[in-house]
């Protein structure tokens, strides 16, 4: 934990705490007003605030791509300042830093904290996938020119997308990357459940995760070519950024949607054809912010985002891990008992207030937590 003293790039920034926002305060305030707003025009824009069951694309589909995707972002200005310095710290910084996100995803999802070897999923968790992705990233921009990082990207799509063009099956249960996730993690998978001495597989799970890790990596790969083209043009050419982001974002929206037609764009196996059309998504949404934040400098209608984008991992691990509602509860029951029907409101609002203030005490406070 320190004081956030070097310069950053503030589109990123907010653009980060646009993403955490979403996720860890407005989407579950949305959610609880809909238990109590039952109309059909309210729950059609909720639609959209919840993930695709399978086959198609959601805005909510967006937010754990662009978390991926900003994570690569990172790296080249992170790394680009280490070359020339002795590769041992560089690696052992790369190493931690993938063994605590890991070890973070393990509590929030995995029932580390249960104490018992039954319940552990050992990888289940957004914080896990940016773990493997942020990792290999890192190694190849480390080692390699960026243009065979590039390359290595496509291929790492093509290999992932052979057993599936192969296979053919497209199912929930039966796909490729369940079958690997089956085979390999096990009794340690999510969905496994201990039940009287056996393990019992959910016939309802159908998220994946090992042979995702490819894609999962190609997301975090896409991140780091658009901070690399940021990092190397914005003092030179800043609109020729905005425009080189915009026209990639393009290429590979019209890619995933070309693609679909031969692997379907789904986001719980983390397809080839969904990691370029939520790519495409992020390079066009990372090109606006950073054209009208860092460009057009208009800043101060979105500085609040900081606040949740300067701690992010803070944000995200307290948001989904920790629940303030008996806090809530305690200070609100009086409003509860008058208004029941508002209950679930209070308690979510006042859940994600205090989880906002949190932050904003770290922001106000220049404590930034770093990984």
């Amino acid at each position: 934990m320190q004081d956030q003293k070097s310069q950053r790039l503030e589109s990123l920034d907010i653009l980060r705490g646009f993403d955490l926002f979403l996720l860890v305060a407005l989407q579950p305030v949305l959610v609880a007003i809909g238990q109590v707003w039952d109309t059909s025009y309210y729950h059609a824009f909720l639609y959209q605030f919840d993930h695709e069951v399978w086959e198609g694309f959601r805005l909510w589909d967006l937010i754990m791509p662009l978390f991926l995707f900003m994570t690569g972002v990172t790296v080249p200005f992170s790394l680009d300042s280490k070359i020339g310095q002795p590769v041992g710290p560089i690696y052992r910084h790369i190493f931690r830093r993938f063994a605590i996100l890991w070890f973070l995803g393990m509590i929030i999802q995995g029932n580390l904290l249960s104490f018992d070897w039954h319940y552990f999923k050992l990888y289940s968790n957004t914080l896990q996938a940016i773990a493997v992705g942020y990792l290999f990233t890192s190694l190849a921009y480390f080692n390699l020119p960026i243009r065979k990082v590039i390359t290595l990207s496509v291929c790492l799509l093509v290999v992932y997308a052979i057993p599936f063009v192969l296979d053919g099956n497209y199912s929930p249960q039966e796909n490729f990357a369940i079958r690997v996730d089956k085979k390999i993690l096990g009794s340690w998978m999510d969905g496994v459940y201990w039940d009287q001495g056996i393990w019992d597989f959910s016939d309802t799970y159908d998220y994946s995760w090992i042979w995702s890790s490819l894609t999962f990596t190609v997301t975090v790969m896409m991140g780091c070519f658009a901070g690399k083209i940021i990092k190397e043009n914005a003092r030179i050419n800043p609109n020729r950024v905005f425009r080189d982001l915009i026209a990639i974002g393009f290429i590979c929206l019209l890619s995933g949607v070309l693609l679909h037609f031969q692997m379907p764009i789904i986001k719980r196996i983390w397809t080839s054809s969904m990691t370029l059309f939520s790519g495409g998504i992020c390079f066009i949404l990372m090109a606006i912010f950073y054209y009208v934040i860092d460009v057009k400098k208009v800043v101060k209608p979105f500085r609040w985002l900081k606040i949740y984008g300067m701690n992010s991992i803070v944000a995200y691990f307290i948001g989904e891990f920790v629940n303030f509602r008996s806090v809530v509860h305690s200070l609100t029951f009086g409003l509860e008992n008058q208004w029941p029907e508002l209950a679930p409101i209070i308690l979510t609002a006042g859940n994600f207030y205090i989880v906002f203030l949190i932050l904003y005490l770290l922001y106000k406070n220049k404590y930034f937590v770093k990984i």
